[in-house]
């Protein structure tokens, strides 16, 4: 089969591998689709950064170089005999978390917070192939109602629906929204589902901007810095990763309000006098748990549409340069999505 898989930074091909069996508690999967995610980006840039390059991840087993890919969705085409639930012909999507079962916080029903924490296509082989064999726990049947071109953007939308959870969101709030790329406009699209009086959103892309308005954003500027309206929103999602924007966000953030950090920064200092005094909250978020049944709902019973991100569609053999490059070079593109 064809894939893509990561040998070192700028250094991704599209090879003939032989396709994987599925072992005990796995399942086979023909790929649909498979979007290229910020985090493939900058492994393509300059990795690694998750991938394990030492010692194997030890759910997956596997070291680079491996296969990318952690957006995806398919056909189920083969199970192992110990699999029950799903089988060939299913539709699914893949929530690609690993996941050990057995640490404190798995036991906790906080999988997304496993000791061995990864994802499929980052710590192991992803979807960035014709073929992924995953551990069936992964996987969710999907309803006629849902497309394979809505689930192909499930794994983004499970981001932001788990911080919109993590945030405390109610009906009424208002929200501003730092960074428009794919998990940001989620973000909009879902506060203005779950219930916000008012959303407000950030970026120096034109197209982003104009994509945050047809989400439901009710003004969207081009500085983080103008974010704040009146006494300041409810909540501030930062979905840059980055100092500025972290300081942005809390000087838009209302007193007593919250700051969701969704980017991946790195070291940000912070003036903790302020913030105590006017008794802000900073809230961390990564991946996603239990969310997964309820985008499925979204779509297929009240017929929301998470396809707006979506930019381009290429097939595997141009991943490299009309994926990771052009997402490098072309502010116009949003989501590329793989079509192996």
């Amino acid at each position: 089969m064809r894939a893509a898989i990561w040998h070192g930074a700028r250094d991704v091909r599209v090879s003939d591998v032989p396709p994987g069996e599925p072992g005990p508690g796995e399942a086979a999967i023909a790929v649909a689709y498979c979007g290229i995610c910020g985090s493939d980006l900058h492994e393509y840039a300059d990795g690694p950064h998750a991938i394990p390059v030492g010692a194997p991840h030890p759910e997956s087993g596997r070291t680079a170089p491996l296969i990318l890919g952690h957006e995806f969705c398919g056909t189920v085409i083969e199970v192992a005999p110990d699999v029950t639930g799903v089988g060939p012909g299913d539709r699914v999507a893949v929530e690609p978390h690993y996941r050990c079962g057995t640490c404190p916080r798995c036991l906790a029903g906080e999988y997304n917070l496993c000791r061995h924490f990864g994802f499929a296509g980052l710590m192991g082989d992803g979807g960035l192939a014709e073929r992924a064999v995953v551990p069936a726990y992964m996987l969710h049947r999907l309803p006629p109602e849902v497309s394979l071109e809505q689930a192909a953007v499930f794994e983004p939308a499970a981001v932001a629906l788990h911080a919109l959870r993590r945030s405390g969101l109610a009906e009424g709030d208002t929200v501003a929204v730092a960074g428009l790329g794919p998990i940001g406009l989620l973000v909009v699209r879902l506060a203005v589902r779950y219930g916000a009086r008012r959303v407000v959103a950030a970026d120096p892309s034109p197209a982003r901007r104009e994509v945050a308005l047809r989400l439901g954003a009710d003004r969207v500027v081009d500085d983080s810095a103008l974010l704040r309206e009146g006494e300041g929103a409810d909540i501030v999602f930062e979905a840059v990763g980055a100092e500025r924007t972290l300081h942005d966000s809390l000087a838009a953030t209302r007193r007593g309000g919250g700051v969701v950090l969704l980017g991946l920064g790195g070291t940000a200092a912070i003036d903790t006098f302020a913030l105590v005094n006017d008794e802000k909250s900073i809230i961390a978020s990564v991946g996603y748990r239990d969310v997964y049944p309820e985008l499925i709902r979204l779509v297929a019973e009240e017929g929301l549409d998470l396809t707006a991100i979506v930019t381009s569609t290429i097939p595997l053999a141009d991943v490299v340069h009309d994926g990771f490059q052009a997402l490098l070079n072309a502010k116009k593109e949003i989501k590329v999505l793989v079509r192996p």
